[in-house]
């Protein structure tokens, strides 16, 4: 079956709140991980991955991360974490991380989901 290409929204990147889809850590949808963390970060995210492959800091009735603040590197959505972890430049960040945000959400949630018409409904009025 042909992958549908979709058009990714315009405008400024930003963490919606609500959505928690990068909290769906399943190691096997993410068979890269040993490109771009280092052996003590993926003994860390391996870590953080319960039996359902959310994770474990995740609230998922609030959808709110728990350890938000104390986060570890890979999850955190920003500049220099991303040209670190996946060679991105600072001027191809925003588009590539709504990318994959688009990306992650659809696959967590579906493509027609209220949380990717949510997300980009707000990265639209951004």
């Amino acid at each position: 079956m042909k992958k549908v290409e979709r058009s990714v929204p315009v405008g400024k990147w930003q963490c919606v709140s609500g959505c928690g889809a990068c909290c769906n850590l399943n190691p096997e949808e993410r068979p890269d991980l040993g490109e771009y963390l280092s052996e003590s970060e993926l003994e860390t995210y391996m870590s953080m991955v319960g039996k359902d492959g959310w994770c474990i800091n995740y609230d998922r009735d609030e959808r709110k991360c728990q350890i938000y603040e104390q986060r570890p590197r890979f999850c955190r959505v920003q500049p220099d974490t991303f040209e670190a972890m996946f060679g991105i430049e600072a001027s191809e960040f925003n588009d590539f991380a709504i990318a994959c945000c688009d990306e992650q959400i659809s696959g967590v949630y579906g493509e027609s989901s209220p949380e990717l018409e949510h997300y980009n409904r707000e990265i639209s009025s951004s």
